[in-house]
């Protein structure tokens, strides 16, 4: 019984959940465009459209103060029955709205865009290195030579030395 008054008080915020989802999602999925930019290039996109008489529609790019689809930068849309696309290029900094208007004069959707004056980050190609990578362990990339080779290793001998001494003798019992 435990079981189903929990199960029974929580559906309603499921669903209420549920149904916020959908509604959130709602306006994007209707609209039926989608808009990005890049840089100072806005583009659209749609499959919303259908060709008439080799056209499939128009879309529409309108500024501040611009109210009314024919008052913004136009460009025809260009594609397949798969999708169709527009772009407009050298949009200055600000905030837009893509307006598409399909050939048999329905709109498609309508979608709000706001183009940023950051700079799009620019990669310069580095040169390859010509020899290859250097590896080795300490100094291997260097030649020091026979005299500091064999200076080396004495001093790491005498050290070796010096340990087994020290330990040998630190080993023995001190009688008085």
């Amino acid at each position: 019984m435990r079981n189903s008054t929990t199960l029974l008080r929580s559906g309603p915020t499921a669903a209420a959940a549920a149904a916020l989802a959908l509604t959130l999602a709602g306006p994007a999925a209707a609209a039926g465009i989608s808009v990005s930019t890049t840089g100072s290039t806005v583009s659209v996109s749609t499959t919303a459209c259908t060709q008439i008489n080799g056209q499939w529609g128009t879309a529409s790019l309108l500024g501040s103060g611009q109210a009314s689809f024919s008052q913004g930068r136009q460009v025809a849309l260009s594609g397949t029955a798969s999708g169709q696309s527009a772009a407009w290029s050298n949009v200055t900094p600000g905030t837009y709205t893509v307006i598409v208007m399909c050939s048999n004069g329905n709109t498609a959707g309508t979608q709000s865009v706001v183009v940023s004056s950051s700079p799009s980050p620019s990669v310069s190609p580095t040169a390859s290195p010509s020899r290859g990578v250097m590896g080795g362990i300490g100094g291997g990339s260097t030649d020091y030579g026979t005299v500091t080779m064999v200076a080396g290793g004495a001093l790491v001998g005498s050290g070796l030395v010096a340990t087994a001494w020290y330990l040998r003798r630190r080993g023995k019992p001190r009688h008085l």
